[in-house]
């Protein structure tokens, strides 16, 4: 396949790449020291429409298409060292945006999409449970009907964005004999409705600067008019988001590894050892070989599994071998850029190690590498046991 940038795609990338050096990685070290979140940097994103990737033009956003989408989110992985800010705002438009977009009301795109796409909120998708992570119809929250509306009870809980979420697209059982297939519903619920509270923070090992809770509902009432795709059709809906953000979360992987790769190549050819620099070491040299043939992998499985949403049957596939892939392939070229590095690469201040911090969730959210690993077996029509 060709994936050739047009014109529009080039300036679009540069512009963010532009953007994200400039004003995204100021004071990066100290934020992921303090685990905070900067919403000064997420309006900023929001300013560059980054948030309103996907949405149409009428709603306030770019209307970007998917493969444009990953391209974009690709370059604000490889502009911006904020990898906590990069996966929180590929959270919001993956899962949250994506839903609204694809299933919403006229009137919930009128309501919520300008907001979601300018920066002014933020969304967090409330799908894991205590008890039910990449099993996600596994859940236990459930919402029953009631007055034109219906009341939400139960707990989510590693929700990206969640202590900072304004909007949630929360997933709750509402036939329990259906399952996928017409038991599960997905609700708008906005942060201030009542009994919805943010749970406990969690500290993590790395994507510091995204903020993870719980989310806890207690007889949180939902009326009908924001109830997403229907009663009963929150199994596709979440199926879809998820399809969008293991072909497009990992295109801002593959900007970082791209990042990765040309700092441990300068390093290389400018530190010395024997009187020459380290690069002429067939060690040193084969290591950055990997990483690069690594990358342009990556890069090529990204672009097909974006081209093919929305579009092909099959990209169910094809985002699992992504999602897999290049998550790996993520852990492998950031250890390398450490082993390169050396001891400054184990030193905060050189940013190595926060991107190995900050690679290793890459193989645990959007569904774990061993559940991707399931699918892919299903697609070749082999059974597995989860």
């Amino acid at each position: 396949m060709d994936f050739t940038f047009t014109e529009e795609q080039k300036i679009l990338r540069d512009e963010v790449i532009r953007f994200a050096q400039k004003e995204l990685n100021e004071g990066i070290v100290e934020r992921d020291r303090a685990q905070e979140f900067d919403r000064s940097l997420w309006e900023k994103c929001g300013e560059m429409g980054l948030q309103g990737l996907p949405v149409p033009e009428e709603y306030g956003g770019i209307g970007a298409d998917p493969l444009t989408t990953a391209v974009v989110l690709e370059a604000l992985g490889y502009g911006c060292r904020d990898g906590g800010l990069v996966f929180g705002i590929c959270a919001h438009i993956l899962a949250c945006v994506v839903p609204v977009v694809k299933h919403g009301t006229d009137d919930q795109k009128q309501r919520y999409l300008p907001g979601l796409s300018d920066g002014s909120m933020i969304a967090v998708n409330g799908i894991s449970e205590p008890g039910s992570g990449s099993d996600a119809f596994a859940m236990q929250t459930h919402a029953v009907a009631r007055d034109g509306g219906f009341v939400l009870n139960g707990t989510k809980t590693f929700s990206s964005n969640g202590p900072v979420a304004d909007l949630a697209v929360v997933y709750a059982v509402t036939d329990p004999g259906k399952g996928y297939h017409g038991g599960i519903t997905a609700f708008l619920v906005e942060s201030d409705t009542p009994g919805y509270t943010r749970g406990q923070k969690f500290e993590k090992m790395g994507l510091r600067t995204c903020p993870i809770g719980e989310l806890i509902l207690e007889d949180v009432f939902v009326p009908e008019e924001n109830v997403i795709g229907g009663v009963g059709g929150g199994g596709p809906i979440f199926a879809q988001s998820m399809e969008w953000e293991r072909a497009c979360l990992v295109a801002s992987h593959v900007g970082a590894m791209e990042r990765l790769l040309e700092d441990a190549v300068q390093y290389a050819r400018e530190r010395k050892a024997s009187g020459q620099p380290i690069g002429r070491f067939q060690a040193v040299a084969h290591r950055l070989a990997d990483s690069k043939v690594r990358l342009e992998a990556s890069r090529l499985l990204t672009y097909q599994a974006a081209s093919k949403l929305d579009r092909d049957r099959k990209v169910g596939l094809d985002a699992s071998i992504a999602k897999l892939f290049v998550s790996e392939a993520f852990v492998d070229s950031s250890m390398d850029a450490i082993r390169t590095l050396g001891g400054y690469g184990f030193m905060a201040e050189y940013e190595a190690e926060r991107a190995l911090r900050d690679s290793v969730g890459g193989t645990l959210y959007s569904g774990t590498n061993d559940i991707q690993r399931n699918i892919i077996a299903r697609w070749l029509g082999l059974k597995t046991s989860e």
